[in-house]
């Protein structure tokens, strides 16, 4: 699928060949991956706790989470076909593990 070439895709295109530059070195891509893995654990333990606390709209909720993940995993999969930006499918993927852990620990709090 082709983009069209406007200023907010080429500015994308831009962030992600810096990021790829500046990740070049091992130790920086995996802090950069383990800090955005522990943001989304956060996220997705906060969201556990604010539900599991308040207890109004956990299928709701629950549904919502589910289809943010599925979100990731579909644009995973359509940006896999590019090889270029490889650093970018490896920050969504830490994104999502980190996000599903934050729910799973929750989940697991509650039993």
């Amino acid at each position: 699928m082709k983009y069209q070439s406007t200023t907010l895709n080429r500015n994308y295109i831009n962030i992600i060949r810096r990021l790829e530059v500046w990740s070049a070195n091992p130790w920086r891509r995996l802090s950069l991956l383990f800090i955005i893995f522990l943001f989304a654990f956060l996220i997705g333990s906060s969201i556990g706790m604010i539900n599991g606390t308040l207890a109004l709209m956990d299928p709701i909720a629950a549904f919502f989470s589910v289809l943010f993940i599925e979100v990731f995993v579909r644009t995973r999969r359509v940006n896999q076909t590019n090889k270029e930006s490889l650093i970018s499918l490896r920050i969504l993927d830490s994104f999502r593990m980190g996000f599903v852990y934050g729910l799973f620990m929750e989940g697991f709090k509650l039993l």
